[in-house]
């Protein structure tokens, strides 16, 4: 155990993964699997882009998600401040949220960015969650797996399938077992690896450290989270956790970490972190959704602001089935913050869970035309357009698709819309793609086979057509897959 914990080190940054881009069903276009790498740069090579696929498809068959379509939105909006000053250009990120209470994220080449429901409980503030993605990010920008892997190739080490294959288990939860088939009989090799990879962390951290100055967060958060992460290593006994199975943090580390942090300024800083708390709020209500009060005390004791709390006791309310005191606190809450587009979502989707149709359309819609491009009021008002207008419900999350083309909760959705605006193909067809992303391919197959047979019988050449040509990708996806077999 001693020496597998050891060896953790040599694996880089947990794992690799990649946005798959599917156009919108009804779209005629080719679906080609474009790299997300623009032509000016080598960041990810073509087998890190086809092995990457299949790694998130078969995490997200494994690993349990946490579908938070108002967190994925601020942490997708996170990413995009940090990218550009990250080194990393040219690609497409993907994020995946994952319903786990431990602390733990990774990013893997190809701009797939992980984030576990207890990173937000732990890191109190936005910077120290910058901190983590920005470190992450740095990992990607050096293209530390790449490199990894081709010094391990060098020592003899088996080849990268083999390698996630394992990682895949660990990530998912599969923990000793996962880290034992990561690793084989390399435990020979372990010194020279070990080396390698805390070159790889320094990297990491003074990129990362750059990153977050860049983007307008103080550097010394970094610090101040490995600080945070020794003293809770003490407090637990020694055991670590996940994120430092994989990210070891010494005092050696810290010490670089701080000098460098000292030298670095903050041209324009961000002081207002308002919308980070409310995130946090849903996160700590996710891993306490049994004993809601527990999250309510963890935010507190945080020294979270007045409108935080306010917002947990609202969606705490909901929960309870008092939707009219959520309601009327969310509304007061939004009327104090009118900037933040997740209040009045949080109560259009409100008052659809509680079964409030028309409230929710009329919300979702009033979130839209001030801000048109909001997925996740776009969301709430394609679910709740299932119960009133099911054409329209296709048009919303058929659009909606098209622009998140790597979210299973989409598919799901606009397979029940076309189904129930007779579109029979079609909803079959969304159904595949759902069964496809979620690392289901032999399954996808069958279904498009019935998709098939569908369209020909009605005869719908359109989506024939389009049934052919995804038949051809999940093909090669599926040959992919079996790699990690």
């Amino acid at each position: 155990m001693v020496m597998l914990r050891r060896l953790l080190p040599c694996l880089p940054a947990l794992a690799l993964s990649l946005a798959l881009a599917v156009p919108a069903l009804g779209q005629s276009e080719t679906p080609d699997l474009p790299s997300l790498i623009a032509g000016d740069t080598q960041a990810v090579s073509g087998e890190e882009v086809r092995l990457g696929r299949a790694w998130l498809r078969q995490f997200r068959a494994q690993a349990p998600l946490w579908q938070d379509p108002i967190a994925q939105d601020y942490l997708e909006s996170l990413v995009a401040r940090l990218l550009p000053h990250s080194q990393l250009g040219g690609i497409d990120p993907v994020i995946t949220l994952v319903a786990s209470e431990r602390l733990n994220a990774f990013a893997v080449p190809g701009g797939v960015i992980g984030v576990n429901a207890g990173l937000f409980a732990f890191a109190e503030g936005e910077a120290p969650l910058a901190s983590v993605i920005a470190h992450e990010l740095g990992h990607l920008s050096q293209r530390h797996y790449a490199r990894g892997k081709e010094r391990a190739e060098q020592a003899r080490i088996p080849a990268m399938a083999a390698m996630l294959a394992g990682m895949l288990i660990a990530a998912g939860g599969g923990g000793d077992a996962g880290i034992a088939a990561a690793m084989g009989s390399q435990a020979a090799l372990f010194q020279d690896q070990l080396a390698y990879s805390r070159r790889f962390e320094r990297e990491a951290d003074r990129l990362g450290l750059q990153t977050l100055a860049d983007a307008g967060y103080d550097p010394q958060a970094m610090v101040e989270m490995f600080r945070t992460m020794q003293h809770m290593v003490a407090l637990q006994g020694g055991t670590p956790p996940e994120f430092l199975l994989t990210h070891p943090v010494t005092e050696s580390r810290i010490s670089d970490a701080q000098a460098r942090a000292d030298q670095v300024r903050v041209t324009t800083p961000r002081e207002n972190d308002i919308e980070y708390q409310l995130v946090r709020a849903r996160a700590l209500l996710a891993i306490h959704d049994q004993e809601p009060r527990q999250a309510a005390t963890r935010l507190a004791r945080g020294g979270a602001s007045e409108s935080a709390r306010r917002y947990l006791a609202a969606l705490i309310d909901a929960d309870g089935g008092r939707t009219d005191a959520a309601l009327a606190a969310l509304d007061a809450l939004s009327a104090s913050l009118p900037d933040l587009a997740l209040v009045p979502v949080s109560a259009a989707q409100v008052a659809l869970d509680a079964g409030r149709i028309d409230a929710a359309i009329e919300r979702a819609r009033r979130q839209l035309r001030m801000i048109p491009d909001y997925a996740p009021a776009r969301l709430v008002l394609g679910e709740a357009l299932l119960q009133r207008d099911p054409e329209e419900a296709y048009r919303v999350l058929r659009d909606l698709a098209g622009r998140r083309p790597e979210d299973p909760q989409v598919f799901t959705l606009l397979a029940e819309a076309a189904g129930r605006s007779g579109r029979e193909a079609w909803g079959h067809l969304a159904r595949a793609e759902h069964l496809q992303l979620t690392g289901h391919i032999d399954r996808a197959i069958r279904q498009l086979e019935v998709a098939e047979q569908v369209a020909e019988a009605q005869g719908d050449a359109n989506a024939a057509g389009r049934i052919a040509q995804r038949r051809e990708a999940f093909l090669g996806y599926r040959e992919t897959l079996e790699e990690f077999e």
